[in-house]
């Protein structure tokens, strides 16, 4: 199993006025399989987006791999070791193909033949904003398994099953479960959360573990 550790101490992320997250320590081990559940509005997303460094208003320590994703010249490391499943996929501004988004992961064989095994290799060609919720969700799943052949050793996923059937989460969960990384997701997927190894809930910015 691969992946890198993930350390967050005192972590504070801000809307504003407003803690969105309130002092989190959180450590996740190399190769861990973490799940994190809450209400809509409890800091979730947030928290992922920190690790990424895709939100701004962040104080505390955040390590991947023992170093400071936040730095200015961290910015380009932490795209290519972090994968990302956003909760709300991007369709695009500009008619984007599929074949364009798994272009992207930097490994578009691998991205391909991911697309194909997970249902969506016919609609590659057509441009996001026309394939449904699913096939979409799909798409990004394919992508991150492109990143993840291209060197990303953490995946961040942000309610990667929402827009699946059972059958689909039921297949999501399985692959995401089994990518040799360390995966920190965002579900409500009760299939997904048995998966991992250990279930995190957050409430009002806090993180308290459940299992």
């Amino acid at each position: 199993m691969g992946g890198l550790d993930i350390r967050m101490r005192e972590v504070v992320c801000r809307h504003g006025r407003v803690d969105a997250v309130a002092d989190v320590d959180l450590r996740v081990e190399a190769g861990e399989r973490v799940a994190l559940t809450g209400t809509n509005g409890s800091g979730k997303t947030t928290l992922l987006r920190a690790v990424l460094g895709l939100h701004r208003q962040v104080t505390g320590s955040i390590l991947v791999g023992g170093r400071d994703t936040r730095t200015p010249a961290e910015w380009v490391r932490r795209r290519r070791v972090c994968a990302w499943i956003p909760q709300k996929p991007a369709a695009g501004r500009f008619p984007l193909l599929g074949s364009e988004l798994l272009e992207s992961s930097g490994a578009a064989e691998e991205a391909g033949r991911a697309a194909e095994r997970l249902g969506v290799g016919p609609v590659v060609g057509r441009p996001l904003h026309t394939l449904s919720g699913g096939q979409l969700q799909r798409m990004y799943l394919a992508r991150a398994i492109g990143c993840v052949a291209a060197g990303a050793q953490v995946l961040l996923a942000d309610e990667p099953t929402a827009a699946l059937d059972f059958a689909g989460q039921e297949e999501a969960a399985d692959v995401l479960t089994s990518l040799p990384v360390t995966l920190v997701v965002v579900t409500h997927d009760r299939t997904l959360a048995d998966r991992c190894d250990r279930l995190l809930e957050m409430a009002a910015g806090r993180l308290r573990e459940v299992r």
